[in-house]
């Protein structure tokens, strides 16, 4: 199925949740935000959103520094 992440679409299969999604882009859970067709997924509930087609999915990386 087709979903649109940070603006580029992406194909994921069927069943995949936005904890998925983060383990196939190689994005520690920790260190992310995630806006799921512009609401904020909390990271508590990752396991449990199911990705839809059309989805539209930003995710935002914590980036430490000084």
């Amino acid at each position: 199925m087709e979903i649109v992440v940070n603006g580029d679409p992406r194909g994921v299969a069927p069943g995949s949740t936005v904890a998925s999604l983060l383990r196939e882009l190689s994005l520690p859970a920790t260190r992310v935000a995630v806006e799921r067709n512009r609401e904020i997924v909390r990271k508590s509930e990752y396991d449990a959103v199911a990705l839809s087609t059309g989805d539209r999915i930003e995710i935002v990386t914590f980036v430490g520094g000084g």
